[in-house]
């Protein structure tokens, strides 16, 4: 009930958002449907049917993955202080936020379901003059457990997909730090420093009472020595310390540079050589070589968008592309991770029509609906990933605008970085697309 609330009550932007995953799971549970009808029309073709489910993976994924980066832009589900008194904790928001995406990715299976049916005839008669007839089975049973697996299989993928990743997390490591040396040799573990004279000031550390076994002999002998170090301590008193001391208010900004650009490149690398050998005919190898070349951007995008943002900020800067650089540099790996499947995507796509120019057959629907729905998807994820990346960065961008910073500086720098990138990657994607191409055209 709470989700339902939630989700009623959100604001426009966040409606949109996941009446896009509501279509995206829509469009992948018809894809899957089809197949489900080819296996029926065409049982003597197995091996096709299976290839065309195996193809339906993209789509998947794509729709997951928008279903996640919503999730996490979803404000109805973001911690906020006083929830926890409510009892709605971190573990409470992460249920409600895959509730959500479970109640949206559900109604798109089952409009998918009525349009599969309905372009059966079904439901009012067959439609097109029966022109779906050849992929949907009309003539065939429906079998109904077959159905409702591969209908349940986008909103079951989704709704684990964003439990996993929003689960909480224990902020403390999980792997103790290396050992450290206390005083005098004693294994410690504490990261506050003595100040200057704290050994040598006579009877400064008598007051604290060690514990266990050696705190009842030693007793007599501390209190004997706080006695004679009375008067010596009090002339010489430390000051205070605070039992909750104050947080750095200003944060350090993250600069930590990804480290995924080698096994990106290796990755791609690898990719473009099982393209190269693969031959045009065999749809697994091409597959296997365009998985390898997406993962491989995938990694490596985070780097390149560091780098970019490092290129920004040389030779003598200004503010406007100080503030751009910084913005990308901090903003790596969660800006480069769309940009990375956003890339692949459209060297995929640009690389498929250079191969298919005039000597294969003409897309069909079916085809037509996966190629929208991918690209769809990866681009909604790309924008997505820039409101979460303002979402985050409203604090700072309100601290600007206190200290005087004009609007339109920051409008400049959020141009300048999208022209950044656009050039880094752009060429990037049609360099992709040229060697995936290059072996057959050769």
């Amino acid at each position: 009930m709470l989700a339902l609330r939630l989700t009623r009550a959100a604001r426009p932007a966040v409606q949109l958002r996941r009446l896009l995953v509501a279509s995206a799971s829509a469009g992948t549970g018809f894809l899957l449907l089809s197949c489900l009808g080819y296996a029926l029309g065409h049982p003597e073709s197995a091996g096709a049917g299976a290839l065309r489910l195996v193809w339906c993976a993209v789509p998947l994924a794509a729709t997951v993955y928008l279903a996640l980066a919503v999730a996490r832009t979803d404000p109805g589900t973001r911690p906020r202080p006083g929830l926890s008194a409510v009892g709605l904790g971190p573990a409470r928001l992460m249920a409600l936020s895959a509730l959500t995406t479970a109640l949206a990715c559900t109604l798109g299976s089952m409009l998918a379901l009525l349009v599969f049916l309905h372009l059966r005839g079904d439901l009012t008669g067959m439609p097109f003059d029966g022109a779906a007839s050849d992929f949907l089975a009309s003539d065939r049973y429906l079998p109904v457990p077959a159905t409702l697996t591969l209908l349940t299989l986008v909103p079951a993928a989704a709704t684990t997909t964003v439990a996993l990743s929003l689960r909480p997390r224990d902020p403390r490591p999980t792997t103790p730090g290396p050992r450290r040396f206390g005083r005098f040799g004693a294994y410690g573990h504490s990261a506050e420093r003595e100040t200057f004279g704290t050994y040598g000031r006579f009877g400064a550390r008598l007051g604290r009472r060690p514990t266990g076994s050696r705190a009842a002999g030693a007793a007599p002998d501390a209190k004997k020595s706080d006695d004679q170090a009375a008067p010596d301590t009090a002339t010489d008193p430390e000051p205070p310390t605070p039992d909750h001391a104050p947080a750095n208010p200003l944060p350090a900004l993250q600069q930590t540079t990804p480290t995924g650009l080698p096994w990106g490149i290796t990755f791609l690398a690898v990719g473009l050589a099982v393209h190269a050998y693969a031959d045009r005919e065999t749809e697994v190898a091409v597959l296997l070589g365009w998985l390898l070349i997406a993962i491989g951007l995938v990694l490596a995008a985070p780097g390149l968008t560091h780098l970019c943002g490092r290129l920004l900020q040389s030779t003598r800067p200004g503010a406007l592309r100080l503030l751009a650089g910084r913005v990308l540099m901090a903003e790596a790996t969660r800006i480069g991770r769309p940009l990375g499947v956003v890339c692949a995507v459209a060297s995929a796509g640009y690389a498929m029509t250079t191969l298919y120019a005039g000597s294969a057959p003409a897309f069909g629907p079916l085809t037509t609906l996966g190629a929208l729905l991918i690209a769809g998807c990866t681009v909604a994820t790309l924008l997505t990933a820039a409101v979460e990346t303002r979402q985050s960065r409203a604090d700072t961008t309100a601290a600007l605008l206190r200290l005087g910073a004009p609007s339109s500086m920051l409008r400049a720098a959020a141009a300048l970085r999208a022209a950044a990138l656009l050039a880094l990657f752009g060429p990037l994607t049609l360099v992709v697309a040229a060697l995936a191409a290059l072996p057959v055209d050769r």
